[in-house]
C-alpha cells in the first residue's frame, strides 16, 4: 500500500461561477489510526449541488468550507485499517470523508453499507441521500394522491428522476422538466415520466400549460429561476411545493428580484400554497422507511437510476463545475478508487 494519499482542498470562494483555480490538489502523507479510529479508502465521492454554498461564508444550514480546508462531500469508503471493535478492515461505509482518498475517522459518523440492497455506490445515490431527499421532501412533504400532477426540473438528476417514479408509483402524473431532448427522451421512455419538457425551450410556459391541463398540484422545487417562472402561475389551489435547492441561483453575484416576486405571496394566500424548505437530516427518523422502501422499488425495477461517472480525484473539480452547468447526465459520482464490493 503506498503511503502517499491525495486531497482537493478550496483554495479561495469563488464570485460567480466556481473555477479551476479555486481548487487545489495536494498530496499528503498516508495517515496513521489511533486509539479507537479507523483509516478509510475512499471508493465512491458523491458531487452535489449543495456544495456550492458550503463554498460561500454566508449564513446557511451548515458551516462552510474553510480556506485551505479538504472540500466537503459524502462518500463510500472501505475500512483498510481498524482500532475501533465496530469496524473491522474489509467493512463498506458511508462517510463523509470529503474530496479525498483516505481520511481517519472515530466511527461516530459511519454507517456500515449492505451491499446486498444494492451496488455500493448506490449508498450515495439513489439509496443515499439524493434518494432519501426525493422519498421524503416528496411524500412528507408534497403528499401527491392518485390523479394529482406532480411537476419535477433536473427530472433526469439524482433526486428529480427519483421524485417523478416516486409520484407514479403513488398513482400521480410525472412531469419532468429537464436540459436537452436526451435526457426528456430518457425521463420519458426509460424513467416512464407521463411528460418531460427541455427547460431551454423557449415555449416551456405555453408547453408546460399544455403538459398540466389541470394544473399543478405538486411542484418538487430543486432548481428556481425560469423553471419557477413558468410553474408558478399553474400551481393549483392547496398546491405543496417542496423546495430542497435552487440550483439556478446559485452562482448569482447580485440579489434579484424575480417579476413575479409581488404576487407571490398573494397567491400563498389566494390559493392556500404550503412552500416549505427542508434539509434531509430533518427527516432523519424516516430513514428505515426509506430504505426499506426505496430498495424494494429499485429491486422490483419500479424505481431505475443512472450514475455519471469520472475517475480519480484529480476530476472532482471538473466534474463539479460541470455539475453546476447539467453537464452530468444522473448522479454525479467520482471513482477515487477502485471498488472491490
Amino acid at each position: 500500500m503506498s503511503n502517499q494519499a491525495k486531497r482537493v482542498v478550496l483554495v479561495s470562494r469563488p464570485v460567480g461561477e466556481p473555477k479551476a483555480s479555486d481548487f487545489r490538489i495536494e498530496d499528503y502523507a498516508l495517515p496513521t489510526p489511533g486509539e479507537g479510529q479507523v483509516l478509510l479508502r475512499t471508493i465512491w465521492l458523491s458531487l452535489d449541488p449543495y456544495m456550492r454554498g458550503r463554498m460561500s461564508e454566508g449564513p446557511s444550514y451548515a458551516a462552510p468550507v474553510p480556506v485551505g480546508g479538504v472540500m466537503e462531500g459524502g462518500t463510500v469508503c472501505e475500512v483498510i485499517a481498524s482500532n475501533n471493535p465496530s469496524f473491522a478492515k474489509g467493512d463498506i461505509v458511508l462517510a463523509r470523508a470529503g474530496w479525498q482518498t483516505h481520511a481517519l475517522s472515530d466511527g461516530k459518523d459511519l454507517r456500515k453499507v449492505d451491499p446486498k440492497l444494492g451496488p455500493v455506490s448506490t449508498a450515495v445515490g439513489v439509496l443515499g441521500m439524493p434518494g432519501m431527499t426525493a422519498y421524503t421532501g416528496l411524500l412528507d412533504i408534497g403528499k401527491p394522491q392518485p390523479g394529482e400532477t406532480v411537476v419535477v426540473a433536473a427530472a433526469s438528476g439524482a433526486v428529480g428522476s427519483a421524485v417523478g417514479q416516486i409520484a407514479r408509483i403513488k398513482g400521480a402524473r410525472a412531469v419532468g422538466i429537464a436540459g436537452g431532448k436526451d435526457k426528456c427522451d430518457y425521463v420519458k421512455r426509460e424513467l416512464g415520466f407521463d411528460d418531460c419538457l427541455d427547460h431551454r425551450d423557449p415555449d416551456l410556459a405555453a408547453k408546460l400549460k399544455e403538459a398540466c391541463p389541470k394544473g399543478i398540484d405538486v411542484y418538487f422545487e430543486n432548481v428556481g429561476g425560469a423553471v419557477f417562472e413558468a410553474v408558478f402561475p399553474l400551481l393549483n389551489d392547496f398546491a405543496r411545493v417542496p423546495v430542497c435547492g435552487l440550483i439556478a441561483q446559485y452562482n448569482d453575484t447580485e440579489p434579484s428580484v424575480p417579476k413575479w416576486a409581488s404576487s407571490l405571496m398573494r397567491a400563498v394566500l389566494t390559493k392556500r400554497l404550503t412552500i416549505r424548505g427542508f434539509i434531509v437530516r430533518d427527516f432523519a427518523a424516516r430513514h428505515p422507511d426509506f430504505q426499506r422502501d426505496m430498495s424494494q422499488w429499485v429491486r422490483e425495477g419500479k424505481v431505475k437510476y443512472r450514475e455519471f461517472v469520472t475517475e480519480g480525484i484529480d476530476s472532482a473539480p471538473g466534474a463539479f463545475m460541470g455539475l453546476l452547468k447539467g453537464a452530468n447526465f444522473g448522479k454525479q459520482l467520482v471513482r477515487v478508487g477502485p471498488d472491490k464490493a
